[in-house]
């Protein structure tokens, strides 16, 4: 029933002058989330039955295309992702300074001025796994604390 629901306000909403292209997550009809409804559909296109598929197909709706993560160069980086990186850079940088230079070892954990502490050694190698999704601003900061690696072809 919920999804015949949330059909009819598509199709109101496409009889009403809306364009496919512009209803997306945020879009509501009487209370609906027309919108985000629509974007689930696409990305679970091959969930739906024979029936589903054909009435979205007929609006012009088309499967989502996935994008492999790993794959996928990284354009900008969210505020908690944002938010670890930084703290990783200022827990390296604590270490350097106290060291006098070279990288910790991976159990090496990094006590933080606010008390807690931060896995130092693990976030480097995870850095390291993850170089080809680190924007330029990350992989200049680790450049400047002595951490470069090649990019993987």
């Amino acid at each position: 029933m919920d999804w015949q629901r949330q059909y009819a306000g598509l199709r109101a909403l496409l009889a009403g002058g809306a364009r496919l292209a512009n209803i997306v997550p945020g879009v509501t009809w009487h209370g609906e989330e027309i919108g985000r409804w629509l974007a689930t559909q696409r990305r679970d296109f091959g969930r739906l039955n024979e029936e589903q598929q054909r009435r979205l197909t007929e609006f012009g709706a088309k499967p989502a295309r996935s994008v492999r993560a790993r794959t996928a160069a990284a354009t900008t980086t969210s505020g908690r992702a944002a938010e670890a990186f930084h703290k990783g850079v200022q827990a390296l940088t604590l270490y350097i300074e106290r060291e006098g230079g070279g990288l910790p070892g991976r159990a090496h954990i990094e006590l933080l001025p606010h008390g807690s502490g931060h896995r130092t050694g693990v976030w480097i190698v995870n850095q390291k796994q993850r170089r080809d999704r680190l924007d330029t601003g990350q992989l200049a900061a680790l450049a400047a604390l002595g951490v470069e690696w090649a990019q993987p072809s």
